[in-house]
């Protein structure tokens, strides 16, 4: 069955950085687009960044262009998202999606804390 496991996230203070992973398994991880998406508490998910299956294409969200990058390794069946500068208003739960415009899988998610 697919399965995606988010870690990497935890506490950075205002202007930190930090990696996080997803480990997929259960499909062929080369053939799909993936993304990440973000959810803080009372909200609706929010979609955060995408990546072709390939990694030739990259998009993001205008709020986090310019700080987060997002990358894979296919031969490890891994998805990133290098996150710089971070803010507080990055404080929510970071998700590992399947796909790109239309998602199908998500993670349970890695909690990402900014503060001093």
């Amino acid at each position: 069955q697919v399965q995606l496991v988010e870690s990497g996230g935890g506490l950075a203070q205002p202007g930190g950085s930090l990696r996080l992973s997803c480990a997929a398994s259960g499909f062929t991880f080369n053939n799909y687009a993936m993304s990440w998406a973000r959810q803080a508490p009372g909200k609706g998910r929010e979609w955060v960044s995408g990546i072709f299956s390939d990694g030739s294409n990259t998009y993001y969200q205008d709020s986090v262009k310019g700080r987060f990058t997002i990358s894979r390794d296919n031969a490890k069946n891994t998805l990133y998202l290098q996150m710089n500068n971070l803010k507080a208003e990055d404080t929510v739960l970071y998700y590992c999606a399947r796909g790109y415009q239309y998602r199908d899988f998500y993670g349970r998610g890695t909690q990402v804390t900014v503060s001093s």
